[in-house]
């Protein structure tokens, strides 16, 4: 009886390890349930390290991140535009040019790079063991938008920032030109490709545009040609008037650019026409001048001297004037300088002269001024100064002349005497009296009662030499010297500022003589054994 009641006891007893079990595998269950929730709660955030278009988007929810994204690239992006002095600031909102992002594929492809980790049991043993999934991976951004709407705006925006350089202006008072402000300019290609890194780029969304800098305008012959035209409208002198006429002709020896105020109209040639007749005695010379040839020779061309100009002429024309009158009008025609001509020896008023003229060749001035010209002895400003550049460019370059009277005609050395016998003309008025007087000039000049003319090459020292030929005429019967004199030197000093802006003479020379100085017993060589073609100034250092 007492066996039975222990065995009962036995079998009535709880399950304590059945039940310690149960629970212990509810809890297990629990707990896989709870984690397996978790990690189904973390498989719907981006993993660690994701970024989408260069923003950071790990741990957010899909929602998140394309809300994080969409806000990033709705911001305005900066354009700096720099004037040079300031950077002006301009907003270009991406829904200005049509900006639309692509959110979807780029949130999928985030997503999907949270599967590289492995299948899903993977991802949660992973997560279990406490491992961190990190992806360093950028999705690239999916953007569509206008690029021409951005070239638009920036067109728009040079429209109104751009400054365009500014012109070259002179001065009156100081007879200068100077050179216009330099200017600047949006480079709208390059800024297009600027606007649209600063619209792809997250946080870089200020962005300084190209700008190119204009160099300003520098001082151009036009502008010199402007200051002369109102210079003498400022001294009551209308240029193309009806009883004033100026012509004035301007070659730059750098750059062969030119100056032609009424360079073609018709003029008496008075004393200049004696450059073209030393012309044609050097290219009529089979051997080297006789002493008593070359002072004829200079004393025409220094002095002015009529009675030698017509010796000259007779030697060109061996003992026949006339035929040299011919000698030297073929040669100006045949090199180009086509209306300049003399058809009559010059007037001596003695006794015995033989007078008479040859007849005229063909030429074309112009027909819309008539300034009465000597009816045998004509010439233009155009004609002057080409004729002065013809000789430049043989004497310094082996060409010009050289060329235009072909077969050894005349001699580079023969230029350069021509050109070292008209830089004796110390005068010291008209184109020299509106240069420095130690620069140096070979000119010839002429006038007469209503007519007043000289042409010749300005030697600068900055290089830039020039030729320069200014022709003035006024119906008078009595020229006012003082008046179309100082004319031309201003004219004259305004060229040299222009060339020489370093040098430039702000005021007309006060030291002027009140006429023409004098030839003989000054800058003519007293006797013909002092004449030295290559250097014409010997005579005054011996």
């Amino acid at each position: 009886m007492g066996a039975s009641l222990s065995s009962r006891r036995r079998r009535s007893g709880f399950p304590i390890l059945l039940a310690l079990s149960t629970l212990a595998l509810l809890a297990a269950s629990a707990l896989f349930v709870f984690e397996l929730v978790a990690f189904s709660g973390r498989e719907q955030q981006l993993p660690q390290g994701i970024s989408v278009a260069g923003i950071n988007v790990g741990g957010l929810s899909d929602r998140e991140a394309v809300a994080r994204w969409e806000r990033a690239y709705a911001e305005p992006i900066i354009l700096l535009y720099n004037d040079g002095e300031i950077d002006h600031p301009i907003q270009l909102h991406p829904d200005q040019v049509g900006w639309r992002i692509s959110s979807e594929p780029m949130l999928a492809a985030a997503l999907g790079s949270g599967e590289e980790g492995g299948g899903f049991w993977r991802r949660f043993l992973n997560f279990l063991l406490g491992i961190e999934q990190t992806v360093a991976r950028d999705i690239p951004l999916v953007v569509d938008y206008q690029e021409n709407t951005v070239g638009a705006f920036l067109r728009d925006v040079a429209a109104r920032y751009d400054k365009p350089p500014g012109p070259a202006s002179y001065d009156l008072q100081t007879l200068t030109v100077t050179a216009g402000a330099g200017g600047y300019s949006l480079d709208v290609s390059a800024g297009i490709l600027a606007a649209d890194a600063a619209l792809r780029s997250a946080y870089d969304r200020t962005v300084a545009l190209p700008i190119t800098l204009s160099d300003n305008e520098g001082p151009s012959l036009s502008t010199l040609q402007d200051l002369i035209v109102d210079l003498l409208d400022s001294q009551g002198f209308i240029y193309d008037g009806l009883g004033t006429v100026a012509s004035v002709y301007v070659q730059d020896l750098v750059s062969g650019k030119e100056i032609n105020i009424l360079d073609d109209v018709a003029f008496s040639g008075a004393s200049t026409i004696k450059l073209a007749i030393m012309l044609d005695y050097f290219r009529s010379l089979a051997s080297e001048p006789t002493a008593d040839e070359a002072w004829l020779m200079v004393n025409s061309m220094l002095c002015s001297n009529n009675a030698s100009s017509n010796l000259i002429m007779e030697i060109i024309g061996a003992g026949d004037i006339f035929t040299g009158l011919r000698s030297v009008n073929n040669t100006v025609q045949s090199i180009g300088v086509e209306n300049t001509y003399i058809t009559a020896p010059f007037y001596l008023g003695v006794e015995g002269q033989r007078l008479g003229s040859i007849q005229a060749p063909e030429t074309s001035p112009n027909p819309n001024f008539d300034t009465e010209p000597d009816p045998f002895n004509q010439t233009t400003a155009e004609d002057m100064g080409t004729l002065f550049g013809l000789i430049y460019d043989c004497a310094e370059y082996d060409s010009g002349l050289r060329y235009a009277l072909p077969g050894d005609q005349i001699t580079q050395r023969e230029c350069r005497q021509m050109l070292e016998v008209a830089s004796a003309n110390d005068l010291e008025r008209l184109l020299q009296g509106g240069i420095p007087p130690d620069a140096r000039i070979t000119h010839k000049n002429g006038w007469i009662f209503d007519t007043v003319g000289d042409a010749g090459v300005v030697y600068s020292p900055s290089g830039r030499h020039y030729v320069i030929s200014v022709f003035l005429w006024e119906e008078t019967e009595f020229q006012d010297y003082e008046k179309l004199w100082s004319l031309v030197e201003e004219i004259s000093r305004a060229a040299w500022n222009f060339f020489n802006p370093q040098e430039a003479l702000l005021q007309r020379r006060q030291n002027l003589p009140a006429t023409a100085l004098e030839c003989e017993g000054n800058y003519l060589p007293p006797a013909p054994e002092f004449v030295n073609l290559d250097d014409i100034n010997a005579w005054r250092r011996n």
